[in-house]
């Protein structure tokens, strides 16, 4: 059966946050998240998804969520990352925050990838946006979780026309595996113009 992806938003948003939810416990156990995950988290995390501009681009085989990408407006997370940017010069009510891509390993390499950002990118487009950004955690090149041939994304990010932004760093805590408490962890922030 082939994966196709939709654009969900209002209340088919919120119906889908719980998939969201399974999948970012799932996905983000692997390097370079290594996220030991829970429902309560989780469920804390997913509200800023409640606004107007939220969007969650689903991908689907038949009725089954196999990955999945949200994104909102960044002055919905303002509380989390005005600091981060407070030395740009784009004001936060023109980017719009690409937050996770989460996807089951065995429908990787199929260009659900590039769907995602176009989806998310034409969603902010049509919020009438200027800018989008995520972000990605900094591990050590030398972590001891880090796997043999492990290749980072920044290639595939740098093709869709995203740089990082020096100095732009968020700092989030979250449990990695095998960890007794939440830890906090710096975050690079890329962008691009729409």
């Amino acid at each position: 059966m082939s994966v196709t992806t939709r654009v969900l938003t209002g209340e088919a948003l919120a119906a889908a946050l719980e998939d969201v939810a399974r999948l970012r416990i799932r996905v983000f156990r692997d390097f370079p998240y290594l996220y030991d995950g829970n429902e309560d988290y989780e469920r804390d995390y997913l509200r800023a998804y409640q606004s107007p501009g939220a969007v969650v681009v689903a991908a689907m085989e038949g009725a089954r969520v196999v990955g999945a990408a949200t994104g909102a407006p960044m002055a919905d997370h303002a509380a989390d990352f005005a600091a981060a940017f407070a030395d740009r010069p784009e004001p936060l009510d023109q980017i719009f925050y690409c937050a996770e891509s989460v996807l089951l390993p065995e429908y990787r390499g199929q260009g659900i990838g590039h769907a995602f950002f176009d989806a998310r990118e034409a969603h902010a487009r049509d919020l009438g946006l200027t800018h989008s950004a995520f972000c990605s955690v900094i591990r050590p090149a030398g972590h001891p979780a880090r796997p043999a041939g492990y290749r980072p994304l920044d290639g595939f990010w740098r093709k869709r026309g995203y740089e990082p932004l020096p100095g732009v760093i968020a700092h989030f805590s979250w449990k990695d595996l095998g960890e007794a408490a939440e830890t906090e962890k710096p975050l690079q922030f890329w962008m691009r113009r729409l």
